[in-house]
């Protein structure tokens, strides 16, 4: 096909995808649930961490050194900062990212070979398990079983939903709808904010239970709404084969007869995936002709995660403590940031494919610099002065802790979702997707365990540190990355070839097929 023929074909796929149904929002917002669940799960476990009642039961010697700082605390400057720098506690948080890890990459072979639906509804089952065991924890082994199988229901939600929003929506809306994935994250990590906030008032020492056994709720929903979910297009031809059958779903969802351009599209992708289905899809993305695809597999999630932000999404309360605010106060300030962190990820959904990928990238890079530099530098300043970092300084921090999280919220929040769900071709979409999950769990499990000991010993530093990586991700990005706003799905394979860097490696191994295929 020539480029004026696949120009007109990606026009006519954009066009006649363009229309938003209600039967496509309804969907996409019943998978999107998982996003929820995946926040407010982020969000619940650094607010019961700064519960005493909970710590007490739980984590005796923290609770200890917790109270001892509270009675001496002005000449004990450093203890503050060592406070939760316990491995077995950070384990809490961080454990449900090891059988996250695990599970995704097995939901990879679920996905493709059975479809999107059941992978959804098996992280579902996951997330009821651990929620209600979390919420009935008697012991340390109970906790962490419980983040273990909530961890399962992550690894196939994360594997599993992002995938099936892109394939769902319109090319011209694709950014849209995948950013709501980050925006059910925002919300649920809200929820879990504003849930420890009131029950930290609970009398009985029992909120803890409440805020652990809440996640049921919207665990329910997705398990119970995937049942009736409507399998994707793409999904359907690459299990079933029924082209048929795909081509009347994507009339429903489209809400026009004229497919046929973006079901030939999806056809021709089915049929490179079929002619290489004996081999495996993990193989099959370290081919050279996937290096791209491969490098960005891995660095868009490692960016996501060192950007910082879950030293914010863990330890945020831990980290408002540390400044100096009591148990309530760091709680409500966690609530604050996580309305601001929803609200940008909303704003980013009006402006994604408006604007492109890659300008908010810029935008939240270049924020969340500036925000990170300027906290290390007042907790510096402050502690330079008295020893003690005092109120006035606590809210500049919380005021900045704001704009970092708005930074991240339209920026490598949705988009580290966004991007790496739509720029692999459907041959090895599953897999590329499992590696994206699973190299941002190993990555969000490592970020996890090394915080407190990072405060406790940096202090400030670990501001700056974060910071430095920020400017790597945000040049990295702005070289690399090509746009893909407003192109088809099935279409953003050729954007590689076109790539001022990366089509040198397209031309190589266009070279070498046909010099094989000559000599054969």
């Amino acid at each position: 096909m020539g480029k004026e023929e696949s120009r007109k074909g990606a026009m006519a796929a954009s066009e006649s995808g363009g229309k938003i149904t209600y039967f496509v929002v309804a969907s996409c917002v019943m998978a999107a649930m998982g996003g929820v669940i995946f926040g407010y799960d982020i969000g619940v476990s650094g607010g019961v961490m700064s519960m005493g009642p909970f710590l007490k039961r739980f984590f005796p010697k923290v609770y200890e050194l917790q109270e001892e700082d509270r009675t001496r605390r002005s000449n004990n400057n450093k203890n503050h900062y060592c406070l939760f720098n316990s491995q077995l506690l950070t384990s809490f948080t961080s454990s449900l990212y090891v059988s996250g890890f695990i599970a995704c990459l097995l939901a990879s072979s679920v996905t493709r070979s059975w479809g999107r639906k059941p992978s959804i509804f098996l992280g579902g089952v996951a997330f009821l398990a651990g929620s209600a065991l979390g919420g009935s924890a008697q012991n340390v082994a109970m906790l962490l079983i419980a983040r273990l199988l909530l961890g399962v229901g992550v690894g196939f939600a994360n594997q599993s939903v992002p995938l099936y929003l892109s394939e769902m929506a319109p090319a011209k809306y694709r950014g849209a709808i995948s950013n709501g994935f980050q925006l059910c994250i925002g919300i649920g990590f809200l929820t879990a904010n504003f849930t420890n906030y009131e029950t930290q008032k609970i009398k009985g020492g029992y909120g803890w239970r409440i805020s652990l056994a809440t996640a049921a709720i919207p665990a329910s929903i997705l398990t119970l709404g995937s049942l009736f979910l409507p399998e994707t297009p793409n999904s359907i031809i690459q299990t079933t084969g029924d082209v048929r059958k795909a081509e009347l779903m994507l009339r429903r969802i489209r809400g026009t007869n004229d497919v046929q351009d973006e079901l030939t599209d999806l056809v021709e992708a089915s049929s490179d995936e079929s002619n290489s289905k004996a081999e495996n899809a993990f193989v099959k993305l370290l081919q050279s002709k996937y290096t791209p695809e491969l490098v960005m597999a891995f660095a868009i999630p490692f960016f996501q995660q060192v950007t910082g932000i879950n030293v914010v999404a863990f330890y945020a309360p831990v980290l408002f403590r540390t400044v100096g605010f009591g148990e309530s106060g760091s709680l409500m300030s966690t609530l604050v940031t996580g309305i601001v962190g929803t609200t940008s990820t909303l704003l980013s959904m009006l402006v994604v494919d408006r604007i492109g990928r890659k300008t908010l990238f810029l935008i939240g890079g270049l924020q969340m610099l500036v925000s990170q530099v300027t906290i290390g530098v007042i907790i510096m300043v402050a502690e330079a002065q008295d020893g003690v970092i005092g109120e006035g300084y606590g809210y500049a921090v919380v005021v900045l802790v704001c704009v970092y999280v708005a930074g991240f919220g339209w920026s490598w929040g949705p988009l580290g979702w966004l991007v790496p769900s739509e720029i692999f071709p459907l041959e090895i979409r599953s897999a590329a997707q499992s590696v994206t999950v699973a190299v941002s769990f190993i990555f969000t499990f490592a970020v996890a365990q090394s915080v407190p000991p990072m405060l406790c010993k940096f202090r400030a530093g670990i501001f700056f540190f974060y910071g430095g990586w920020v400017v790597v991700m945000t040049v990295a990005v702005q070289l690399f990355l090509p746009e893909t706003k407003n192109v088809p799905i099935e279409k953003v394979a050729g954007l590689w070839e076109k790539h001022w860097f990366w089509r040198r490696m397209k031309r190589k191994r266009d070279i070498q097929e046909t010099n094989i295929l000559g000599s054969s």
